[in-house]
């Protein structure tokens, strides 16, 4: 984890016999957190950002590095159940939670199944659905310094890129192939998407949720997003041009700026 250190700690607690590691900075209403597929990307400018007016819960999926990994999790439906418990047993339904990536396929199918266990939903150019136009990229063809690369438009031009998961580490390698292999594991076929999604998620409508996407997302193309609002009915959709998968930090003014006022 990158800066900030003094802003943040680590908590465990049991979720279903697994020791789930949680993030935990800020204060005021909880905002839960959930991370991609390369793990907690280490506390940037958005985390600090939306402290100043959230408590950020982050939990460490389980199988993605230092959260042990959960034997009975098969798929992100499995996943989503899981943090369901997890909402429940903390008292933080109805929540706030922003997914990104995979966290955000997780936070979707939450709410395809219960809706009710949120009061706000931010998706961050999450798979899970199939994108009409494009492919989600296969990313098990690449390293995972490779993948990192292609998730932002312009690395160069992305002032926190260099700062990511502690600038790589070896440690942060070995995360990220933990993080990689628990990915194929639970979303490898059909490859990062769930066919019935779209049609599941018919039960939120009126969920007030927020997707954002990168126009240029070579990740998992933005007609996916178009998806997405299609099947939450009454959701909006913000895209940034000129950014890739990671609008929160290649648009990070743009990113705090939207989902500060749509939590409010």
């Amino acid at each position: 984890m990158a800066q900030g250190a003094q802003a943040w700690r680590e908590e465990k607690t049991d979720v279903l016999d697994t020791d789930l590691i949680v993030v935990k900075g800020g204060t005021g209403r909880p905002l839960v957190v959930l991370h991609d597929e390369l793990g907690h990307p280490g506390w940037l400018n958005w985390h600090r950002a939306l402290a100043k007016k959230h408590t950020l819960l982050i939990p460490l999926h389980p199988g993605f590095g230092r959260t042990e990994r959960a034997e009975w999790i098969m798929n992100i439906r499995d996943m989503a159940g899981f943090y369901a418990v997890y909402l429940k047993e903390q008292g933080l339904a109805p929540a706030d939670l922003i997914g990104f990536s995979l966290g955000g396929w997780i936070a979707a199918e939450m709410a395809a199944n219960n809706p009710q266990q949120f009061r706000k939903l931010v998706l961050v150019a999450p798979v899970g659905i199939r994108p009409p136009d494009g492919n989600i990229m296969d990313v098990f063809q690449m390293m995972a310094p490779q993948q990192l690369l292609a998730s932002v438009l312009n690395p160069a031009a992305t002032p926190e890129f260099s700062q990511l998961f502690g600038g790589g580490p070896a440690e942060a390698f070995e995360l990220w192939e933990d993080a990689r292999a628990q990915t194929a594991r639970l979303a490898w076929q059909p490859y990062m998407f769930n066919p019935g999604l779209p049609k599941l998620l018919r039960v939120a409508a009126g969920l007030p949720t927020l997707i954002i996407w990168g126009k240029q997302d070579a990740v998992s193309p933005v007609s996916a997003g178009d998806a997405y609002r299609e099947a939450i009915a009454g959701a909006r959709l913000v895209t940034f041009d000129r950014c890739g998968h990671r609008p929160e930090i290649e648009k990070p003014a743009d990113f705090i700026r939207e989902v500060d006022a749509f939590l409010g």
